[in-house]
């Protein structure tokens, strides 16, 4: 990896407590050519040392994805290179062989804010789906959380931090779809027991939001440990364990995680923490590993603001 340049929006969205679509894709437009400008300088090379150009086409919010997919294909067909549209899900999916020695298969657990799903990543654009979540994704409901606790945008990190200070059994939250024979989740019920509690509480101090916070991510942690064993028990072959996502930044969530792996004899692999988040080099990673089984798209490709991975080409 030559460059890696990152502009974040977060103080952008921040007054409004999420991501606004509008404000992502003007901010796409304005930043994109100055980011590309410093990767070049950063990488020391120059256009035409460039021998493909890849960009994110989608799942996501479909204004950004646009601004970054046009802009890619207008530097392709300048340049006369292939284009690769990426999966936004297969990037986090692939950033693992980017910064470890790692083979296929290996199970994924893919959790960012607006994703969670069990994957047994088979090769380069094969994926076995073997669960996910019904309703909310994890990063979802850690966000809806810190809302109801009056904490900052992006809330996840915060809830973390405070549940550090918390009381993990003061509060009995539900854990729900534990022991089914499936690898799905849900956490809308936890979310509306985590409010109804918040609402029978007469004042809300910050001894009250830290033990909520501690008592919510212990039920989401415990929800997390069970779905991935029943995982384990449909995969027994598989002794590479990934987890990738954002909300694979939380400490309480990968230590209760690699605990079960030892227990269970699974090699707990995870990329770093730099590249868990959304980030390009995981988008860029993943066109070089398509370019080398010579997956490249049409010009014509049009980005997808849904685009499961079992959509995937992988011919």
């Amino acid at each position: 990896m030559l460059a890696h340049c990152l502009q974040s929006q977060i103080a952008d969205h921040q007054p409004h407590g999420g991501v606004v679509p509008e404000i992502a894709a003007r901010a796409h437009l304005h930043l994109l050519p100055q980011l590309i400008k410093q990767a070049l300088k950063q990488a020391n090379i120059s256009w035409n040392d460039i021998t493909a150009v890849a960009a994110t086409a989608g799942p996501g919010l479909i204004g950004g994805i646009l601004v970054g997919a046009m802009t890619a294909k207008a530097i392709a067909a300048a340049l006369q290179k292939p284009f690769i549209a990426v999966n936004h899900l297969e990037g986090h999916a692939l950033t693992v062989r980017l910064t470890h020695a790692i083979n296929f298969p290996y199970l994924l657990l893919l959790v960012s804010g607006g994703h969670t799903q069990f994957l047994i990543v088979h090769d380069v654009g094969h994926y076995e789906y073997l669960g996910g979540t019904i309703d909310d994704a994890v990063g979802e409901a850690f966000d809806k959380i810190a809302q109801l606790l009056s904490l900052d945008y992006p809330g996840g990190p915060l809830v973390e931090k405070i549940a550090l200070k918390g009381d993990p059994q003061r509060f009995s939250f539900p854990r729900p779809l534990m022991g089914k024979p499936d690898c799905n989740f849900s956490f809308s019920g936890l979310k509306t027991a985590v409010r109804l509690q918040i609402e029978k509480l007469p004042a809300l101090t910050e001894q009250d939001k830290a033990d909520i916070a501690a008592s919510f991510q212990a039920a989401i942690a415990d929800c997390l440990l069970d779905r991935t064993a029943r995982a384990f028990a449909l995969a027994p072959h598989i002794d590479q364990f990934v987890i990738a996502g954002g909300v694979a930044a939380n400490a309480y969530l990968r230590e209760r995680l690699q605990k079960l792996c030892q227990e269970h004899r699974k090699d707990f692999i995870m990329p770093p923490m730099a590249l868990c988040t959304d980030n390009a080099a995981m988008i860029a990673w993943t066109g070089f590993e398509r370019l080398q089984k010579g997956l490249t798209d049409d010009l014509s490709f049009s980005p997808r603001p849904r685009w499961p991975l079992k959509e995937l080409s992988t011919s």
